[in-house]
């Protein structure tokens, strides 16, 4: 965590008015609320009131200003007395999980408060955010109160956006992944099959907590990445396969890859390359049916140079002629 004098704005030398002051202006500018399109207000909110938990308090403030803490509050060196030390044993940490219930606490080795005054980070930010109980006040920090209307009115909580990525097989036939917040919340994400690009999901209950403690919900945009050979279109899949110029003449059955096996298309004979067949129904199921595979086919020359192919196409140019641009002129 950052100063807590650089988070406030305020010098080392200011008064504890001067702090509180500076503490309310920013709380009104960081609040989530007021910032409902940053992602990021969550977090800024929370560090703002924790570099208050310790200017605000003449102890703690003493207690960091001496090295006592760091700007966690947690102690410094082992057995500081007041700073969550226990008798024979090694100095106390927290950990906070961000839950339903927003942040939870467990005490680590030492079995430390963390505060002094017996308070956690969890019950500084019910107070923060009105509790669940949604008394008048909309938002408070220790010794500074907020009206309601100072953040816009109480209500629900704000909603959260996130963005998440997927694989093409993962959008097609659905799957759970594992999304981390910028709160710091660890979720798993239900995929639903047929998901196309672009789509958002919405998580009810996932979101900020509000002043009249409901909570906002999660949005998650999500993104299907490029995939080696398919390319999406809308439910339909586009795929260009490569055929051999003797398939292209002769036609004849190609083996047409899917996202799960294989079919077979068959060409008909003098097939030029650029030619798109529809696969019905081979694409991504949707709402409103399943889409197709468009297979574009690509004619393709052999790898290595064959002096004997060479002969063969220049008697075919001198003794049969063909102009495929004649439409362009």
């Amino acid at each position: 965590m950052r100063d807590p004098y650089e988070i406030l704005g305020v010098a080392k030398g200011a008064d504890a008015a001067a702090v509180k002051s500076a503490f309310r202006k920013q709380a009104k500018k960081l609040h989530p609320d007021a910032n409902k399109q940053d992602p990021k207000a969550a977090s800024k909110f929370a560090e703002l009131n924790a570099a208050y938990e310790i200017l605000g308090d003449a102890g703690k403030r003493k207690a960091f200003d001496n090295g006592e803490i760091d700007a966690e509050g947690k102690p410094r060196f082992q057995g500081f007395a007041g700073a969550g030390a226990q008798p024979g044993g090694g100095p106390g940490f927290e950990n906070f999980t961000w839950g339903n219930d927003g942040f939870q606490r467990r005490a680590g080795r030492g079995g430390a408060r963390g505060f002094g005054d017996g308070r956690g980070f969890e019950d500084i930010l019910k107070d923060v955010f009105g509790g669940r109980g949604g008394g008048r006040r909309g938002a408070r920090a220790p010794g500074v109160d907020f009206e309601p209307e100072d953040f816009g009115g109480a209500g629900r909580g704000a909603d959260i956006s996130a963005e998440l990525t997927i694989t093409l097989p993962e959008a097609v036939k659905g799957d759970s992944k594992r999304l981390r917040l910028t709160n710091g919340k660890e979720l798993d994400v239900k995929i639903p099959a047929g998901l196309t690009d672009g789509q958002t999901i919405r998580l009810k209950g996932q979101g900020m907590p509000g002043p009249d403690g409901s909570f906002g919900d999660l949005l998650i945009k999500v993104s299907i990445a490029p995939h080696p050979l398919f390319k999406l279109d809308g439910n339909d899949l586009r795929l260009e396969l490569p055929i051999t110029l003797y398939e292209a003449e002769l036609g004849g059955k190609v083996r047409v890859p899917m996202l799960d096996g294989a079919v077979e298309l068959t060409l008909p004979a003098h097939t030029n390359s650029g030619r798109t067949f529809r696969l019905k129904g081979k694409g991504i199921k949707g709402k409103q049916g399943a889409g197709d595979l468009l297979v574009t086919v690509q004619v393709m020359l052999p790898e290595q140079r064959d002096p004997a192919f060479e002969d063969l196409m220049r008697q075919w140019r001198d003794s049969k002629p063909y102009n495929p641009r004649k439409d362009l002129d």
